[in-house]
Parts: structure tokens; C-alpha cells; sequence
């Protein structure tokens, strides 16, 4: 009889609690080296990942690449990538959308004291490039020279390589230019030499207004909308991270050892060029500049990026309602 009373009261007062779900686990390709990895960090220490409605699985990464394979083998659930292959990707019939994550897209630069002063000068030169010969940058530095009357894939020297690689060959003067990722130029910024132009310039000198992302949280569009709650969670909780470690000195300093900087300097410069890359705007209006970069990038005779495809994909960018 008293079990049947136990059970009619807990049946009653079950009506005014709830049974706690578990959280959605998100499987997260992570890059040791990479911004996502301070992010995560600062995360961490702040608490935002206790009491959650999801739980974060860091994947280790090699790569950008490495990256594409996992999550096209299934193996993570969320990378860090471009619009321009989840594009291409689309095309071919996969379902990935992408959700912005950086404004930083690297940057040319020149030794101080070069002569080299306009894209003109680069003619003749050694120019390292990091991201091979696809590269967005280099492709839009291409289509910023084209616009001038200049075909820079014929008249510069190309080096393609690793971004610490190219840092080495810049600093021992084997090359006369180097475009290069954020976190690669901010470096060589801190030792005297010159930013001539940041892919946010090339892509203003090229007529585009609207800021558009370089990087972003790449997964698929079905899982997305699966665990819609615990993605938007997430996202919420990244850009809370993202904004802590530009506007608090001890959430910096907390990640600073995940910077790979070896002197002050060079930690306070890759923290400005970090927070340059902050998006605060991710609208209409940046959705239509990227398909004018998309077109731009189409129109190049030596682009193989966008060759088979024509137009930005219906659905490649995810937005949260």
C-alpha cells in the first residue's frame, strides 16, 4: 500500500519538475595553432560551457583540409571554413551552410624600405603566396591587378608554401612580397615590415562596401537543423568568447600561451589584428557582397575556385532567426 501511495505522489509532484535533457554533443574540428582553440579556451574559463544544452567535443585538426575530409567522412560536426568551397560543395549535391566567424582575411606585404609601393611594382618580383594557387586573396589580388591593366599571375614570381615556411623565406629576404594569413603577417608586422594591403582593402579597392567573412562555422544544413537550440547555444556562447578576449585584459591573458608569440609585441599585435576580425554585421547586404566577390572571383580566366559553377549556391549561408 505504501509503495502505491509513493508512487501516486511522486506521479503528482512529477507535474512540476522536469527531467533535465542531455546536452547535444557537438563534435568540434579544431586546428591546435588556430583561433578556435584560444576561443574554446576563454570559453572555458568563463563558464559558458557549464549547464549547457550542448557539450563540446574537440576533433584535433592537421589542417584546413583535413578539416573538409572529416567532415565529408562524418567525423565532426562543425569545421572552420570558406563560403566559396561550401558553395562549390552545394553544387555537387552536399547540404553544408556556413555561419560567419572571421572579418580577417591576411594580407601583402613588403620588407621596410622596399620599393615596392603599388601592385605595378610587384611585376618582375618573388611574391610568396600561402593557400596555393586557389587562394582567395591571391585570386582577388589578381582581379584588383586586372582591374589596373596588370596580369599579375604572369608577370610576378610565385612561391606557393606553408604559411610558417613563407614567414622563414620573407624574414631571410628569399622573397620580395608575401601575402599571407592574419596571424602570419601580424608577426612579421612586430618586425618592421609593412602591411601594403589587407584582403579587406583588396576587397574595398574592388568596389565592395559591405564587410564580408572570410571564415566561418561550416556544418551541415540538416544537422543544423536538428539541434537548432544547441547550435545557436554555441554560436551565442563563441561570439561572448570572441568579444572577451578583446575587451578583457585577463580573458587575453588567460589564452595568451595558445598565441605562439614570443614577445609582447608581437602578443598586443595579433591581439588588434584578432579583433579587427570581429563580424558585427552578418545581413542581407553581406550575403549580396559575397556574391559579387563570388562573381568577380568567376570571371577570372585562371580561376579554377568557381570554374564549374557560376553562381553562389541557394543556401549556403545559415542565418539564426
Amino acid at each position: 500500500m505504501k509503495l502505491y501511495v509513493l508512487l501516486f505522489l511522486f506521479a503528482a509532484l512529477g507535474l512540476n519538475f522536469k527531467v533535465a535533457a542531455s546536452p547535444i554533443e557537438i563534435r568540434l574540428g579544431v586546428m591546435a595553432s588556430g583561433t578556435l582553440a584560444w576561443e574554446l579556451a576563454a570559453m572555458k574559463n568563463a563558464g559558458l560551457l557549464d549547464n549547457a544544452d550542448y557539450s563540446v567535443q574537440p576533433v584535433n585538426l592537421a589542417n584546413q583540409q583535413a578539416g573538409k575530409v572529416a567532415l565529408q567522412a562524418g567525423s565532426v560536426d562543425i569545421i572552420i571554413s570558406d563560403w566559396i568551397w561550401v558553395s562549390s560543395m552545394r553544387a555537387e549535391g552536399a547540404d553544408y551552410t556556413f555561419y560567419p566567424y572571421s572579418n580577417s582575411a591576411g594580407g601583402l606585404l613588403t620588407p621596410a624600405g622596399s620599393s615596392i609601393k603599388t601592385l605595378a611594382d610587384l611585376q618582375g618580383k618573388k611574391l610568396g603566396i600561402a593557400g596555393g594557387e586557389l587562394d582567395k586573396n591571391w585570386l582577388l589580388l589578381q582581379a584588383l591587378g586586372q582591374k589596373q591593366g596588370l596580369d599579375l599571375n604572369k608577370t610576378v614570381e610565385k612561391t606557393y608554401a606553408a604559411p610558417p615556411l613563407l614567414n622563414q623565406e620573407f624574414s631571410a629576404k628569399h622573397l620580395d612580397a608575401l601575402l599571407t594569413y592574419w596571424q602570419f603577417a601580424a608577426r612579421l608586422e612586430t618586425e618592421g615590415n609593412v602591411q601594403l594591403l589587407s584582403g579587406e582593402e583588396i576587397i574595398r579597392q574592388l568596389g565592395i562596401t559591405d564587410s564580408v567573412p572570410s571564415l566561418g562555422y561550416v556544418f551541415k544544413a540538416s544537422w543544423g537543423q536538428q539541434n537548432k537550440s544547441a547550435l545557436h547555444s554555441f554560436l551565442r556562447s563563441a561570439k561572448q568568447a570572441k568579444e572577451s578576449l578583446c575587451n578583457d585584459d585577463n580573458a587575453w591573458q588567460s589564452i595568451a600561451n595558445l598565441t605562439e608569440t614570443t614577445t609582447a609585441t608581437a602578443l598586443q599585435q595579433t591581439r588588434s589584428r584578432y579583433c579587427l576580425g570581429l563580424v558585427t554585421q552578418w545581413g542581407i547586404a553581406n550575403q549580396e557582397a559575397a556574391g559579387k566577390i563570388y562573381q568577380l572571383l568567376h570571371q577570372l580566366d585562371t580561376n579554377k575556385l568557381t570554374a564549374k559553377h557560376p553562381q553562389l549556391q541557394t543556401g549556403t549561408f545559415w542565418s539564426i532567426d
